[in-house]
């Protein structure tokens, strides 16, 4: 829990919050902060002052739809050699998981980087990496194919941009959304300016923030300061990483390599231009171009299995334990949903720490 030091720091800007007397609700986009809240109890401590804070889409594996995971399955099926991180094996499809076709043959592995899939690529025939992740890994996905790629080396590209997925949560309006909490390792990459036009065209103010338990409290505390004194902002909390401009070399990467593309996400409709597909001048290297044939003949996939209700959590309409499977039906060991499957995902968060909300 927390140290002496930062439990006293923590009750200061709880009882600073209290005295403004609030009833809040705000949305974080992370999983690391997901994870924070609840393990240090976070969650309940702001609830007690007035604040609520859901969830929205800021797992990786949670908002890869069903049918990419299935793009993959069908592709180990057809022989060849699926590389993933290890969160992706039990995702599980209404064709089974990427951990089931490996467990009748296919040739599916584990790897840690993308590195590790270049290096793997020497042992096998076909390797497709499958890229998960936001602005934070997509760059170094874009590293490895501007040097010299294997020519048996393709990605299939689900990487993901998160500010179209705000802009969508914004706009489809399920909630009320007073203040957004904003990822810091994303924001290092993208810096402030993507989230400016929330707060200029939606007046929803925003705070960037780190993972430890006292950046989370402090942005509730910016947040409720902004909503008091009528401000609408993108305030930086995380400043001891996060510039103005971000990673500007990073982000030329990211041109360089990647074109925004109209994609759904788990939970939600097509969201314009927010995923990144390789350029065209990649596309020997494009999973989705070089088995093409492959994978126009995947049967077509339902998006959630049974009860699980993982697309509305990441939409932050529901809480883990407002769902009927959560903890019955759907368990990390038998999951449901990629919510209970991820280290970052709410359910799999919940479960492992029940007790401390």
């Amino acid at each position: 829990m927390f140290r002496y030091r930062d439990e006293k720091a923590a009750q200061k800007i709880i009882e600073s919050i209290r005295k403004e007397d609030v009833n809040l609700r705000f949305m974080h986009v992370c999983g690391t902060h997901q994870d924070t809240l609840v393990r240090f109890g976070l969650e309940k401590m702001l609830r007690d002052v007035g604040v609520e804070i859901r969830q929205g889409p800021g797992c990786p594996v949670c908002v890869t739809t069903t049918a990419e995971v299935a793009d993959a399955i069908a592709l180990a099926d057809a022989g060849v050699t699926i590389s993933v991180f290890g969160d992706m094996l039990k995702v599980p499809t209404p064709i089974g998981s990427l951990g089931d076709a490996k467990a009748r043959g296919a040739d599916v592995r584990v790897v840690y980087s993308v590195e590790d899939a270049v290096r793997l690529s020497a042992e096998v025939k076909d390797m497709v990496f499958m890229a998960i992740g936001f602005e934070t890994t997509s760059p170094t996905t874009a590293s490895v194919l501007v040097g010299d790629v294997p020519e048996n080396f393709s990605v299939m590209s689900c990487h993901r941009l998160l500010p179209p997925a705000l802009d969508a949560i914004i706009k489809m309006g399920d909630f009320r959304i007073d203040g957004l909490i904003e990822p810091g390792h994303v924001s290092v990459m993208i810096g402030e300016e993507p989230y400016h036009v929330f707060s200029e065209r939606n007046h929803v103010p925003q705070v960037i923030t780190g993972f430890e338990p006292l950046d989370l409290l402090m942005a509730a505390y910016m947040l409720v300061r902004q909503i008091k004194e009528g401000r609408a902002e993108v305030e930086n909390e995380y400043t001891r990483l996060v510039r103005k401009d971000g990673n500007p070399k990073a982000i030329r990467l990211l041109d360089e390599v990647f074109m925004p593309v109209d994609r759904a996400w788990r939970g939600f409709p097509l969201i314009p231009k927010s995923a990144y597909e390789l350029r065209p001048k990649y596309d020997a290297h494009n999973a989705r171009k070089v088995y093409e044939d492959i994978l126009s003949k995947r049967p077509p996939v339902r998006e959630e299995i049974g009860s699980c209700r993982c697309g509305e959590m990441l939409r932050g309409i529901i809480d883990s334990e407002e769902c009927p499977a959560f903890g019955k039906a759907c368990t990390p060991s038998y999951p449901m949903g990629p919510c209970m499957v991820s280290r970052e995902g709410g359910c799999n968060i919940a479960f492992r720490y029940r007790g401390r909300m």
